[in-house]
């Protein structure tokens, strides 16, 4: 059974200005690189006639490309941090299309995202990192000026279970190109 989820992929150059924050936290486990990405929906562990309809349903999104910003750094879990991320500012375009992802999910009987879409790029999972060691590793690293790139597609990944970090598997792609 799969594990999938929607995304986009982070192209070479930024995910390379984004792999030289790694470093310097304890408790930090970096994800790699070529596993950089941003989850529009997360679907789950899915059949596989269930991966084929999804894989089929997302055929029908049509919609133009847009651009994505990478605008600093921030962390997942307030005061038991749990994750160190790169922001994404929430364009319209990008909302617009998670929503349609998601709409289309619920209406093959998948129940709704259970967490509200903040649109992000993991850079490492925490594992007993004090919250005053992630505030310290942002405000030495959070600042680097953003990276733009034009998202042309978004792709259907698979990955195996795990405690997250990848590796994912590009299952199939959807050009956006309205």
């Amino acid at each position: 059974m799969p594990r999938l989820f929607t995304g986009l992929e982070i192209p070479p150059d930024v995910c390379q200005t984004l792999s030289s924050l790694r470093g310097g936290l304890p408790g930090a486990r970096w994800i790699d690189p070529e596993n950089y990405h941003v989850t529009l929906r997360f679907i789950g562990d899915i059949d596989g006639a269930s991966a084929h309809e999804i894989a089929s349903m997302l055929e029908r999104v049509d919609r133009k490309p847009f651009e994505v910003t990478v605008r600093g750094l921030s962390s997942f879990g307030g005061r038991k941090p749990r994750a160190v991320v790169a922001t994404i500012v929430p364009s319209r375009p990008l909302i617009e299309l998670q929503a349609e992802l998601e709409r289309l999910m619920q209406r093959i009987g998948l129940d709704p995202e259970g967490r509200k879409f903040i649109p992000h790029v993991t850079l490492a999972r925490l594992y007993d990192a004090s919250s005053q060691d992630v505030a310290d590793y942002l405000s030495l690293r959070g600042y680097f000026p953003s990276k733009v790139f034009t998202a042309e597609r978004f792709v259907l990944f698979s990955s195996r279970a795990s405690t997250g970090g990848g590796p994912y598997v590009v299952e199939d792609s959807y050009a956006l190109s309205a």
